[in-house]
C-alpha cells in the first residue's frame, strides 16, 4: 500500500508522515529531502542551479538513498542535517522547478516506493508520482501557523524572514503543489500531530 501525503511547506508533511510510517510499520520516503540533497550536492560541486540538464545528470549519477533510521545520503555522504539549512530552504525551489530534474527524481521515487508499503510525502505524490496510491491526503494550514512551525524548525532565524521565505517558496512551488482530484484535504492548523496521524490512519484502515 502507498499513502501519499502532499502539501505546501509548513503544512506538517514531514512530521506527520514520519509518525504515520512508524505507526503503520511502513517505509517513510521524504521526497523533499531528495531535492534538498541534490541542491546541497550541486552547491558542493559547483553545478549551476539554473542548469536543468546538468542537475538532472547529477541526480542520475548520484541517486539519493534512505536508511531505515531516517538517514538521507547522497554521493556516499550523510546529509540528513546539512539539508535542513536555511540557505537550502531558499535554493531548493530553484532546483526542484526544472522539469528534467523532476523527471529523474520521480523515477527514483517510484522505484523506492515500489519496494513495499510506503508513506510518501511531497508536493505532487498523489497527482503525479503515485497516482494509484490507495490513500491520498493533502495537508493545508493557515499561513501564520505554517510560519510558526518553520520558526520552531529554524531557531535563530527571524520570523519576518521566515514568513517572507515561505511566501516566496509557495510562489515557486505552486506549479507542482496541487492536490489530486481524489485526495482528502486536511487542515492541520488546530490539530496536534497525533490527531492528524489518527485521521490518516483511519483512512488507511478503511481502504485496506
Amino acid at each position: 500500500m502507498i499513502v501519499a501525503i502532499d502539501g505546501p511547506a509548513g503544512s506538517g508533511k514531514s512530521t506527520v508522515a514520519l509518525a504515520l510510517a512508524k505507526r503503520l510499520g511502513f517505509l517513510h520516503l521524504d521526497t523533499g529531502a531528495m531535492y534538498r540533497a541534490l541542491t546541497w550536492l550541486a552547491r558542493r560541486d559547483g553545478v549551476g542551479l539554473h542548469d536543468g540538464d546538468a542537475l538532472a545528470q547529477l541526480a542520475r549519477e548520484c541517486p539519493v538513498s534512505f536508511s531505515l533510521d531516517g538517514t538521507v545520503a547522497i554521493d556516499g555522504e550523510d546529509v540528513s542535517a546539512k539539508i535542513r539549512d536555511v540557505e537550502i530552504d531558499r535554493l531548493v525551489p530553484v532546483v526542484a522547478q526544472h522539469p528534467e530534474v523532476r523527471e529523474v527524481m520521480r523515477a527514483r521515487q517510484r522505484s523506492l516506493g515500489a519496494a513495499g508499503d510506503s508513506v510518501i510525502e511531497g508536493r505532487d505524490i498523489g497527482s503525479v508520482v503515485a497516482p494509484t496510491a490507495e490513500v491520498k491526503v493533502f495537508l493545508v494550514a493557515a499561513e501564520d501557523e505554517r510560519a510558526r512551525r518553520r520558526s520552531a524548525d529554524r531557531p535563530g532565524v527571524g520570523a519576518d524572514t521566515l514568513a517572507t521565505d515561505l511566501r516566496r517558496r509557495d510562489e515557486l512551488d505552486a506549479p507542482n503543489t496541487q492536490p489530486a482530484d481524489d485526495a482528502v484535504i486536511l487542515d492541520t492548523t488546530g490539530l496536534s500531530v497525533g490527531e492528524v496521524v489518527e485521521s490518516i490512519a483511519e483512512l488507511v484502515e478503511a481502504r485496506r
